[in-house]
């Protein structure tokens, strides 16, 4: 194919693969102090930096949507540029760990809309599928920088 070059589309990906780190990094600084503040009698209260308890879980919220708003850019770039680099999917194990990613970041999103005290099921599958979630982000950068070099000249 004489396609123009999808470096552009990559610097995307790379800008949104690095903001989703950092959201799963802030998302579990955040989800650490509610739980801690949850459990705790004595936890102190920074009210001067993130506020209470509404405001820590409003913003644990608005990073998750928009954490889930960049893994879905990351999936629609991936897809888009993949078929318009090679003319198909498939050419390395970068896609099973993308879509597990995917699934993974919608599973805990949908997890944590259930979250209240008569789902006691809910919290410990959001926490348990954040975790699993580390290591797909793993997985997912190892393969990215794999198939990154495919597409540097």
């Amino acid at each position: 194919m004489n396609l123009p070059s999808f470096i552009w589309l990559w610097k995307i990906a790379a800008w949104s693969m690095g903001l989703s780190l950092v959201g799963y990094l802030l998302l579990a600084v955040t989800g650490i102090w509610m739980f801690r503040e949850r459990t705790l009698a004595h936890f102190p209260r920074f009210r001067w930096f993130l506020g209470g308890r509404r405001e820590v879980r409003s913003l644990h919220y608005t990073i998750g949507i928009t954490m889930v708003s960049l893994v879905l850019l990351l999936l629609a770039i991936g897809i888009i540029g993949t078929i318009g680099h090679f003319g198909s999917l498939g050419h390395s194990s970068h896609l099973m760990a993308g879509l597990i990613v995917v699934i993974l970041v919608l599973l805990s999103a949908w997890s944590a809309t259930q979250i209240n005290t008569r789902r006691s099921w809910a919290r410990p599958l959001h926490i348990g599928v954040n975790m699993i979630l580390f290591g797909g982000f793993i997985w997912v950068s190892l393969t990215g920088w794999i198939v990154v070099q495919k597409y540097l000249p």
